[in-house]
């Protein structure tokens, strides 16, 4: 039964793969037998979107909803997911936002996790937008019933949802390209489109040529982004050049040494150094690493006063510059 059911399934996939080659090595025919996981595999690689066809025109660079010359300076993040919250699923986003905001030099002032619960939507995004420059929000806008995000939201700023007509039209363009979307009844193919019905008078923004999906902004500050970390990274990254982000000259500049002396043993010493650069806008923290010893951070806009500061802590501390990636490798150890 299972070799016959490998070959129905083999006989569907095979004819958009017929010559399909990978680097010099040309795979065998298709109507051989495969394993579960190598069928697997061939399925996902048939039946991915080809994002090197897709190249649908970039949204231009927005109307400043700050005002003129103004640019963002604080922001706040919201985590929408009952996934998150009973540990199923685990949350790369912030993480990846905090870096996003430390380099463009945005300071990042909260991160809230909050359940698929409409109120706490509700409360939540009305509450950050009267107090910070950008609001991003992740999950919820996918086709399931728990999928609330976009509704909620329009509750939230006294929107009606409507189907957005771009949005549709760029969806059934990439859906061209996956062979599945063939098989959808009329039932699955509504719950698709629940992803382009949007807030009415929000501002649809489209950062990326090859992903249908865009940023809906309302309020001029609250960005939604999706909840799967792929898709939140690439589509922040393409949403840069389209929002008012600080000048470079505003980006701080962060030197970290690491030395195996106490926590303890040099507290005295960083405590000191603080009191003294506390009115230049340098900031001094230190992160232990358990068995290992503590990497201090200076950070700051100043980058010769925090590098000639540098040069006192790996002094007094005995200690050396590491680099973000090697603290990367020795938090993984």
């Amino acid at each position: 039964m299972r070799r016959l059911l490998n070959k129905r399934v083999i006989s569907r996939i095979s004819p958009p793969l017929k010559n399909f080659n990978h680097g010099h090595r040309s795979f065998p025919s298709l109507t051989a037998e495969f394993s579960s996981s190598s069928l697997r595999t061939m399925v996902a690689t048939a039946t991915a979107p080809r994002l090197t066809e897709l190249n649908f025109p970039i949204t231009p660079v927005p109307k400043n909803p700050l005002g003129e010359g103004k640019y963002i300076r604080n922001a706040a993040a919201l985590i929408i997911g009952d996934e998150i919250l009973n540990g199923k699923v685990q949350d790369k986003n912030t993480q990846y936002f905090a870096t996003f905001c430390f380099q463009q030099g945005i300071d990042l002032k909260r991160v809230e996790v909050i359940p698929d619960d409409e109120a706490e939507i509700i409360e939540a995004a009305r509450r950050m937008v009267q107090k910070y420059d950008i609001v991003i929000t992740s999950g919820g806008i996918g086709p399931t019933h728990d999928d609330i995000t976009y509704e909620s939201l329009a509750k939230a700023f006294g929107q009606d949802l409507e189907y957005h007509e771009e949005t549709l039209h760029r969806m059934t363009e990439t859906n061209k390209t996956r062979a599945w979307v063939s098989l959808q009844n009329k039932e699955q193919i509504t719950a698709q489109h629940r992803m382009a019905l949007f807030p009415n008078k929000s501002e649809v923004i489209f950062p990326c040529p090859d992903i249908w999906t865009p940023v809906v902004r309302l309020e001029g500050k609250l960005c939604v982004l999706p909840g799967v970390p792929m898709l939140f990274r690439k589509m922040l990254q393409e949403l840069a050049p389209l929002l008012p982000l600080p000048p470079p000259h505003e980006r701080p500049f962060r030197y970290q040494i690491f030395t195996d002396s106490p926590e303890s043993s040099i507290a005295p010493f960083l405590t000191a150094l603080q009191e003294r650069v506390k009115n230049d806008g340098i900031r001094i923290g230190s992160y232990p690493f358990f068995g290992r010893g503590v990497c201090v951070s200076l950070i700051g806009l100043d980058k010769p006063s925090i590098l000639a500061l540098g040069g006192e802590v790996i002094k007094e501390t005995g200690g050396y510059i590491i680099t973000e990636k090697e603290l990367d490798e020795m938090r993984q150890a």
